[in-house]
């Protein structure tokens, strides 16, 4: 009986350890960008120039009403390289180690930097448009998670970009564990900000958004603070946060 309970102490710090994860590069025809890469650029100096912006750790934001639920755990600060990309292209969002294995949402929004991105941090005002997201779908047999979606997917995330006109833009890619969410303040959001420079001959304007800090509710039992085993045994529906995609 000890030996199974160290076993299975050791199994979950395991887990608990591996369950962590970051927004390593993005993939555009076949080019990869890379972003922040946390157990390496932080011991690197000069720190080398990325396309997504610089997180602390692997760890998720610690406070989703402070302003770290912007671009993540950190000072926000710009990357000094942006992704070059088209309305309408396809945008590959991979993570390193295939992703937390929590199971939970993912959600994407886009920010018109208006102007440069190198001045603008998205943390005041409602410039969030969510574009793209999967929540609980129970449509898939078995019913399955965004997040395992993604970790079938090797760890990646692909969406389309609007026919948004050119221009600087924060893509912010955010994954939501749920796993403790029962627990207020307890659900785990990741979210990443990765700069791209949109060219093409898109025309769409992004329409208001919402607040990052400020869209998501401590108290929000529909989409935060939520039994996740309640919502895999069919007993309630879920919600994921931050509103409904807008159509752009």
């Amino acid at each position: 009986m000890q030996l199974l309970g160290f076993l299975s102490v050791a199994l979950g710090l395991t887990h608990s350890v591996n369950a962590h994860g970051w927004l390593k590069q993005v993939e555009v025809k076949g080019v990869t960008y890379l972003g922040f890469q946390v157990n390496a650029d932080k011991y690197t100096k000069p720190t080398p120039d990325r396309h997504i912006r610089q997180v602390l750790g692997n760890g998720p934001v610690p406070d989703f009403t402070t302003v770290n639920i912007t671009c993540g755990t950190g000072p926000n600060q710009p990357a000094k390289l942006s992704v070059p990309v088209n309305a309408g292209d396809s945008i590959k969002l991979v993570w390193d180690q295939g992703g937390p294995g929590h199971g939970g949402p993912i959600m994407n929004y886009l920010a018109d930097c208006g102007g440069s991105c190198q001045t603008f941090k998205g943390d005041t005002g409602s410039p969030w448009v969510k574009f793209n997201q999967m929540g609980y779908d129970k449509t898939q047999n078995p019913p399955i998670w965004a997040s395992h979606q993604m970790n079938k997917q090797n760890g990646s995330w692909t969406v389309t970009l609007p026919n948004i006109k050119p221009g600087e833009y924060l893509l912010r890619h955010e994954l939501l564990g749920v796993h403790v969410a029962r627990n207020r303040m307890g659900a785990q959001f990741y979210p990443f900000c990765v700069h791209l420079k949109v060219g093409g001959s898109g025309t769409k304007t992004l329409p208001p958004g919402i607040a990052l800090p400020g869209a998501y509710d401590p108290d929000d039992t529909s989409g935060i603070l939520v039994s996740e085993w309640k919502i895999t045994a069919g007993l309630v529906n879920y919600t994921v946060p931050g509103g409904p995609v807008i159509a752009i």
